[in-house]
């Protein structure tokens, strides 16, 4: 028998040179453990070149590599082409949406007052969500009924001022999110048919304002309406997102109306409003700290390019307030499972809207819309034609199948 040195013996799992014995197994073979990964073995390797060894884990590991990256490299394809598959498809169905539907546009020129210059913020309206709760219910309904109070309360605290050009800020979360699992859940009805509904009633909503005023819809893109799962500064992968798709749709239907659209950076959008620079982000990326600090270094930020920033408004975090230098909206739906359950808040639904003065006052109300009897905008019609779920239908059992023995 040859008398082997364990420390000249090879790992045959790790390649490590240096063993000891461990025993015997049951049929009496020798057993080996690697001093470096532990792996016990029979089967030791004798007498090889190391120096070959060392070379068959190099490779190894190159290739090993190599297949790493092109796991990753398939992974990124397929998920870009899952998200270019559902927006072609979304883009058909909303195409033949707005083929088979005419909406009425029909618009007013009013005389010019620039005194003073109304803003009516929508921010984080999330339609196409349903919540049921004791204290709050929200569907395509409740927003067309919150949003045609909102609309009334505004042209009521505008006419104090004697506006006569309203500007529609939308500042983001117009569509709510449905990446994650209870969010799809939530759902009213599909992306095209939702956005369509949307469309819908933000349109009614600016034929309701044109009646007393002159109409400018800005607007700049939220975190929840985004198609991809990561966040995108650039302008062209910031305009995957579905407040565009809406900001786009509404342009479409008043092309050739008296209603003025401005089109910008979609992340920050900076208008004019009676002499006084008025910057629209949605909230989710610079504002992240005390607020007053972080308006303070993004209106530094635009000095720097010798721009003065007068004015900040913005959302996302679903809490009011108006406050000298910026004002925050809620969002129109209050709370829901999320905002109670995962954050421990109870929200009350509400929008804020603006007056800016000439001579660089401006004033800022919240609307609270928790508890709207009003009837709403009409789209009765296309909530049955889309088959769109309401809160309380969202929470019906439904049997998937049924097994009888």
């Amino acid at each position: 028998m040859i008398d082997i040195n364990p420390k000249e013996l090879i790992c045959p799992h790790c390649y490590h040179v240096g063993m000891s014995k461990q025993g015997f197994n049951e049929r009496g073979q020798q057993r080996y453990q690697c001093k470096s990964c532990r792996v016990k073995t029979i089967f030791p390797i004798y007498d090889a070149d190391v120096e070959v060894i060392k070379e068959n884990v190099r490779l190894s590991k190159q290739k090993q590599k190599a297949q790493d990256r092109n796991r990753i490299q398939n992974k990124a394809f397929r998920e870009h082409a899952r998200i270019e598959n559902a927006i072609e498809e979304y883009t058909k169905e909303l195409k033949t949406l707005f083929e088979n539907n005419s909406l009425n546009c029909t618009t007013t020129k009013h005389k010019t007052n620039n005194k003073a210059v109304g803003v009516i913020q929508f921010s984080d309206v999330h339609f196409n969500e349903l919540v049921d709760l004791e204290n709050n219910k929200y569907d395509f309904s409740v927003a067309s009924k919150r949003t045609r109070y909102f609309v009334n309360k505004a042209k009521t605290y505008f006419k104090t001022a004697n506006v006569s050009n309203v500007v529609m800020a939308l500042t983001g979360d117009l569509m709510n999110s449905d990446r994650r699992l209870d969010e799809l859940l939530n759902q009213a009805t599909n992306r095209a048919n939702a956005t369509f509904l949307a469309v819908d009633i933000l349109q009614q909503a600016i034929m309701d304002l044109n009646e007393d005023f002159n109409v400018t819809v800005a607007s700049i893109i939220g975190n929840e309406g985004r198609a991809n799962k990561e966040m995108g500064w650039s302008r062209i992968v910031a305009s995957d997102n579905y407040d565009y798709t809406i900001f786009q749709c509404l342009h479409y239907l008043f092309r050739d109306s008296c209603v003025k659209f401005i089109h910008g950076d979609q992340s920050e959008l900076v208008i004019n409003v009676a002499g006084q620079n008025l910057l629209m982000l949605h909230g989710h990326g610079s504002l992240r700290g005390k607020l007053d600090t972080c308006v303070n270094q993004i209106a530094g930020r635009y000095s720097l390019k010798g721009i003065k920033i007068d004015y900040v408004i913005f959302g996302h975090v679903h809490s009011a307030r108006v406050g000298d230098n910026f004002g925050r909206s809620s969002s129109m739906v209050g709370a829901n499972d999320y905002s109670e359950k995962a954050l421990n808040l109870n929200g009350r639904a509400s929008q804020n809207c603006y007056i800016f003065y000439d001579d660089g006052n401006r004033d800022g109300i919240k609307v609270d819309l928790q508890n709207v009897k009003i009837k709403g905008y009409n789209i009765e019609e296309s909530l049955e034609a889309y088959n769109a779920k309401s809160a309380k239908k969202g929470k019906q059992k439904k049997t998937i199948f049924e097994v009888v023995v």
